[in-house]
Order: structure tokens, then C-alpha cells, then sequence
């Protein structure tokens, strides 16, 4: 017997690029070809941890909380050089990170500004300066706990995370259009 295929779900906010989005930017900034409209390439969510030099499980529970966040398992980032002022040698454990790249990295976006972001105290907005100058967003996240899928009573302890969003676009202009056309809430 051949089992039957089941079609994946094509992610809510990838749709809504694709449908609106995409004919948007295009006509908004004047561009010939569908494929030069910037469109979201990669997310990389990063924990770096200084306390993982006197605390060797800080990692792994980092690791686990950044599995359960991005649905994929974390890579261990690992010092490169030795730096006596902070105790730190060449080769050891002090951060975890994970590259979401396709649908994961389109629901993770989905989730992160419908979800997350709104559980963030006091939100007013995310920094619009947070831009590199060719089109890439990075923001911080002071807790692990807004992500809906951690569990409080599960945590040891509360951990911030970096965010990159790695688009295509060649200007902040176009970076900042592109991510407020799929609904980043950007402070004015």
C-alpha cells in the first residue's frame, strides 16, 4: 500500500506576503520585476551565556528553551579566542543559537508579532533603530517567557534572546517597509 501524501499548510503570514504584501511593496517602491521586492531570507535566534562558564547546565537549559521556541534543535556557539578579564578560554560553551529558515522561519514571525511581542510588559513598540543599514532587523527580547510554548514553571531562570531578521532588501528604507507591511509593530 502507498501512503497518502498529506500537503503541508502553507504558513498564515507567507500568504499574506505573497497575496498583498509582495504587489504592495512593488508598486510602492517602483520596482520592474515581482523578484526584486525584498522579501524575509533567514531568522536567527541567538542566547548568548556568560554564566555558562561557571555554570555548565546553563547551556543545556538554554538549548531546551530555544527547542522549544523555534521548534528545531539549538548549535552550541563556542568561544574563539581567550580572554582573561572575563575567565574565559579558548573552545568553551557560551551560547546557543538557531537559523530558521522556509515555513519555520514564517510562523516564527507569525508568532513572534502576534504573540510574543504583545505578552512583552509596558509594550509600546518595537525600537525602529534596531536596523544594520543594508536591511536587516535585530531586536532583544529581555525574557524568554512572553514565547506562549515555554512553560514558567519549567524555567530556571529568565534569559534574554537576540532576534535577526535577514531580508533581502538593500536599504533600511526598504527593510523597515518590507517588516511593517507583514505587521512588525514598530514604535512611532
Amino acid at each position: 500500500m502507498s501512503e497518502a501524501v498529506v500537503p503541508r499548510a502553507i504558513p498564515r503570514l507567507k500568504q499574506v506576503y505573497a497575496e498583498r504584501v509582495q504587489p504592495k511593496l512593488r508598486q510602492d517602491l517602483a520596482y520592474g520585476n515581482i523578484n526584486q521586492v525584498p522579501r524575509p531570507e533567514k531568522i536567527v535566534l541567538n542566547i548568548g551565556l556568560g554564566e555558562a562558564i561557571q555554570n555548565a547546565k546553563a547551556i543545556d537549559a538554554a538549548a531546551g528553551d530555544l527547542a522549544i521556541i523555534s521548534g528545531q534543535k539549538p548549535v552550541v556557539t563556542r568561544s574563539r579566542k581567550a580572554i582573561a578579564n572575563f575567565k574565559l578560554r579558548e573552545n568553551l560553551p557560551i551560547g546557543t543559537m538557531v537559523t530558521l529558515r522556509g515555513n519555520r522561519m514564517w510562523e516564527f514571525l507569525d508568532r513572534l508579532q502576534s504573540a510574543a511581542l504583545p505578552r512583552v510588559r509596558d509594550f509600546k513598540g518595537v525600537n525602529p533603530n534596531g536596523f544594520d543599514g543594508r536591511g536587516n532587523f535585530s531586536l532583544g527580547v529581555t525574557e524568554q517567557i512572553i514565547f506562549p510554548e515555554i512553560d514558567i514553571d519549567k524555567i530556571d531562570k529568565l534569559r534574554g534572546l537576540t532576534v535577526t531578521i535577514v531580508t533581502t532588501a538593500r536599504t533600511d528604507a526598504e527593510g523597515r517597509a518590507l517588516l511593517a507591511a507583514l505587521g512588525m509593530p514598530f514604535r512611532n
